[in-house]
């Protein structure tokens, strides 16, 4: 009797020992594993709130959403929907007859699985369109209607003086009407590169 209870009791031990090894091999499958994502690795995100050269200044964060997965081979390392803060570089608003507006950005740390990653990345710089040509074809414009009008009115006398009266006003619609700022809204779709590898761990 004393034997077959010392037998149930090392078969008891034996199973617990196996029951044991099967629990930790699962957790060490379970366990996050590390990958890196190389340099130049595209994130693409979608702005969670608007952005522009007039009003954000240099230090302003914003926040926006992962839109496409980072897939490296057939593993999803970042999921689609992931949170994502960056940061305003530049901004620059535009000027009425010269000065292009500039909004220079760069994404700070994206949050998978609960946990908080640094980035580094490079920078999407968006560039408002020239004046030149705009400005030249309201100040030009002017000044030929400035022409006409002191023409008819006083012959070429009145031509030499409506044609500056003219110029001056279309310079004056060229400055009210001049500026090319650049307006990013909720939903804009942007895509950075890495500029330094970063480690995410991911759940198997």
């Amino acid at each position: 009797m004393l034997l077959r209870t010392n037998r149930y009791l090392a078969f008891g031990g034996v199973l617990l020992f196996l029951v044991g090894i099967i629990a930790a091999a699962a957790a060490l499958t379970r366990r996050p594993k590390p990958v890196t994502l190389p340099e130049q690795t595209p994130i693409d995100v979608t702005l969670d709130q608007g952005l522009a050269s007039d009003q954000n200044r240099p230090g302003d964060h914003f926040e926006a959403t992962l839109s496409e997965p980072v897939v490296i081979g057939q593993r999803t390392v970042i999921p689609q929907g992931a949170h994502v803060e960056g940061v305003v570089v530049d901004a620059r608003p535009s000027g009425h007859l010269k000065g292009r507006a500039l909004l220079q950005l760069s994404l700070e740390s994206i949050d998978v699985n609960g946990k908080s990653y640094p980035l580094q990345t490079d920078e999407s710089r968006e560039i408002g369109g020239r004046h030149k040509k705009r400005n030249w074809a309201w100040i030009a414009g002017g000044g030929g209607g400035g022409l006409l009008v002191g023409a008819l009115a006083g012959g070429g006398e009145g031509a030499l003086i409506g044609g500056p009266i003219g110029a001056g006003a279309g310079t004056v619609a060229a400055y009210m009407t001049g500026k090319k700022d650049i307006h990013l809204s909720p939903e804009t779709r942007l895509t950075f590169h890495l500029a330094q590898p970063v480690t995410i761990n991911v759940k198997s």
